[in-house]
């Protein structure tokens, strides 16, 4: 007893390194066997599952044996270097090559999708309600294929505008004919209008007025027109004056006063008349006499009687004794010898004249 407690505690290490070296022996010998027993996988390459039966230890073995291509993007639900396990389950999608215009960019992307709606959702394309894509979700996508996205955008803008005013008239007896008078003036209103603009890829395409809301309604301008007709009055020598009135020393009675007279000048030669000192009636007015600077007027023969005498502010008294085609209404024409001066004159406005008669005023 003693030699064999002798003998155990003289040999316990190399018995214990016996026993560690017979258990790796047993480990490895059970792995050697148990990765080269027979095993029963399930491999789904596209949705296609096929069991089979190998020997092998790892996943790359077994689709080199079977001869499963995978490519650097195509998805398999284990690594490569898996250790394989009787009952395991791989899944292959091989996926193809799309070019992917969207957002400002192009980009090849791979998807197992078969279909454009398929693509966009394997490969989480968010597509907003109004986006177009091109081709149609329906549309089946060939490998290396082309998808455009456009981003379509809606804004609603309020913009105020303004209302023009219409202009109303009505007529008034009391106005006379060809006169008007504003009796209201015209106030614009005001509207809101909405305006929808569409944008895509951030480019404006469409404007479209959707909307309008009237803030304040416009006013009409009301404008009345005189109907009422002028009762004409023709001047004879009876006619009764209307008043007397003194001027540059001389009273005189008057029978009609014209305001706002506008004044021109002329002169005998032909760039007033058309007549040069060789014609007949060179210098003639049309009631025979000849013209006179200082007295020589042409007027409008229905505003002022041919041969009477009028006193014009600022010129003093002149006698109508010539007409001109542009002699009309309150329009007076003043002689002048010199054709130079009759120029210079121009046109004059704003002149009160008096009709007297017949009769120069003389001092009594």
């Amino acid at each position: 007893m003693a030699f064999a407690l002798r003998w155990k505690h003289e040999n316990g290490r190399l018995i214990g390194i016996a026993a560690l070296i017979f258990t790796a022996l047993a480990f490895m010998f059970f792995m050697l066997l148990y990765g080269t027993a027979t095993k029963r996988v399930s491999v789904v390459v596209d949705g296609q599952e096929t069991v089979m039966v190998t020997k092998s230890s790892v996943l790359q073995h077994l689709l080199d044996d079977k001869a499963i291509q995978v490519g650097e993007h195509d998805r398999i639900s284990l690594p490569l270097d898996t250790k394989l396990k009787n009952g395991d389950a791989i899944v292959i999608n091989h996926t193809s090559p799309i070019q992917l215009t969207a957002d400002g960019k192009t980009v090849t992307l791979y998807t197992t999708g078969k279909t454009v709606a398929e693509a966009l959702e394997d490969l989480n394309i968010q597509v907003g309600e109004l986006d177009k894509v091109s081709p149609g979700p329906e549309s089946t996508l060939a490998s290396g294929a082309d998808l455009k996205i456009v981003r379509v955008k809606k804004e609603v803008s309020e913009e105020t505008v303004a209302i023009a005013y219409d202009t109303v008239t009505q007529n008034d007896g009391n106005l006379l004919k060809g006169k008007s008078q504003t009796v209201q003036e015209g106030v614009e209103g005001s509207k809101v209008v909405q305006t929808e603009k569409v944008y895509e890829d951030g480019v404006l395409v469409s404007e479209n007025k959707v909307g309008e809301t009237v803030k304040a309604e416009s006013v009409s301008k009301v404008v009345a027109v005189g109907t009422k007709v002028p009762v004409v009055t023709v001047l004879s020598n009876s006619s009764p004056n209307v008043d007397e009135i003194t001027k540059s020393g001389v009273k005189f009675g008057y029978k009609k006063v014209l305001n706002n007279v506008t004044l021109t000048a002329y002169s005998a030669g032909a760039a007033s008349t058309g007549k040069d000192d060789s014609h007949p009636q060179f210098g003639l007015t049309y009631t025979g006499t000849t013209v006179t600077e200082g007295r020589t007027i042409a007027v409008d023969k229905n505003v002022i009687p041919l041969g009477w005498w009028v006193y014009i502010e600022g010129l003093g008294f002149r006698r109508a004794e010539d007409i001109g085609s542009g002699v009309k209404g309150n329009t007076i024409d003043v002689y002048f010898d010199s054709m130079s001066y009759a120029t210079k004159f121009g046109t004059k406005r704003g002149y009160t004249v008096y009709v007297i008669g017949p009769k120069k005023p003389t001092v009594d």
